[in-house]
């Protein structure tokens, strides 16, 4: 599969994106805070690292009975998913702290849960927060031949049926992330049709080291203390709920009735909108005012936010949500927003359905 070009923004007399910054950085000076994490962060990372190791060291070393086992492995889940959306993913935007060594050690997370940061890195902080809902180079919405998410994607019989079937394939999303598309990518050099980011030797040696301590910590140690079959069904269990969470928090920024799959015009290859009017018409949120889920999901219900100023951190995102949503009246530009997660799904399932139909 050959390299694209890259499309290019256009441009707008008056910049949406300059005068979003220009107020959120007064808020920032005019309120003294820093737009890295704060200690109401940090409180929520050793609460949710606390509680994954908890469960894990029970799950292996006290294996528990069947009836208390699956559940744990339930909620092992929700603290491997949890530490994604609130530690792992703020510090691949460098936003978790304003120290780069604590960004760098939240980003590995993600290594020690499975899947690597440096892959992660390339497609999603560098090309999905770029070229958001650009088919053929936004790797977030390639899920072919099994799910046809944009318009322009290949249609087949199986579709019409994929707002049905799309919760097994959500489930399986951390178990293919971390024993496929890494090495896919890995190997291929690409990230669909997007050449990585020439990786170092550290890179080269951190994927390989980090692959074999999960292998070893998943696979091999809870073989031998609990035995295969309980293994199998307590990592079955695991990586479905881990991928049916991920999968869904992040198809309801994206993948929902209201976002645009804009396309570059040719031969100029260039998208109509300027970047920030792009981001706007291509993300949604839900859910704002829920205070549970927000917390657990890393703030990334605020998807709006977080995809106009990603190196500020998640905590911070209720509060500029006002700004930024005043902003887009002022200038007559969409702000897409579901009230509640219930409403944001049924938009989802509603997309995969108008997908389904040829």
């Amino acid at each position: 599969m050959s390299s694209v070009v890259t499309p290019k923004f256009g441009h707008s007399a008056v910049s949406v994106h300059a005068e979003l910054k220009r107020r959120v950085n007064e808020y920032f000076e005019k309120h003294k805070i820093d737009p890295t994490g704060n200690s109401k962060l940090y409180t929520k990372a050793i609460i949710l690292v606390t509680g994954y190791l908890f469960v894990y060291i029970h799950l292996v070393f006290f294996t528990p009975a069947a009836w208390l086992a699956i559940p744990e492995c339930v909620i092992l889940g929700l603290f491997t998913s949890g530490i994604g959306f609130n530690v792992m993913h703020d510090g691949s935007h460098s936003s978790f702290s304003k120290y780069k060594w604590l960004n760098t050690l939240a980003a590995f997370s993600l290594d020690f849960l499975g899947a690597s940061s440096a892959m992660w890195k390339n497609k999603h902080v560098i090309i999905h927060h770029t070229y958001t809902n650009i088919d053929g180079i936004d790797d977030d919405i390639e899920a072919e031949p099994f799910l046809r998410l944009a318009p322009t994607q290949k249609y087949y019989k199986l579709h019409k049926y994929q707002h049905l079937y799309f919760w097994f394939l959500y489930g399986l999303l951390y178990l293919f992330w971390v024993f496929y598309t890494d090495y896919k990518k890995y190997f291929s050099g690409k990230v669909g049709n997007v050449p990585l980011k020439k990786l170092s030797n550290t890179d080269h040696i951190l994927f390989w080291s980090f692959k074999a301590f999960h292998f070893g910590m998943y696979i091999v140690l809870p073989i031998i203390m609990c035995g295969f079959v309980p293994w199998l069904i307590g990592f079955l269990t695991y990586t479905f709920v881990t991928g049916v969470v991920l999968s869904i928090v992040f198809q309801l920024a994206h993948t929902v009735e209201e976002t645009g799959f804009p396309e570059a015009k040719q031969p100029s290859n260039k998208l109509e909108d300027e970047w920030a009017v792009h981001q706007l018409k291509t993300t949604a949120n839900f859910a704002t005012r829920n205070k549970i889920i927000t917390w657990f999901v890393g703030g990334l219900n605020f998807q709006v936010e977080h995809h106009l100023f990603p190196k500020i951190s998640h905590a911070h995102y209720p509060n500029i949500s006002r700004i930024i949503k005043q902003t887009c009246a002022d200038m007559n530009i969409p702000y897409l927003e579901h009230p509640r997660m219930t409403t944001a799904i049924a938009s989802h399932v509603a997309h995969l359905k108008r997908m389904g139909q040829n």
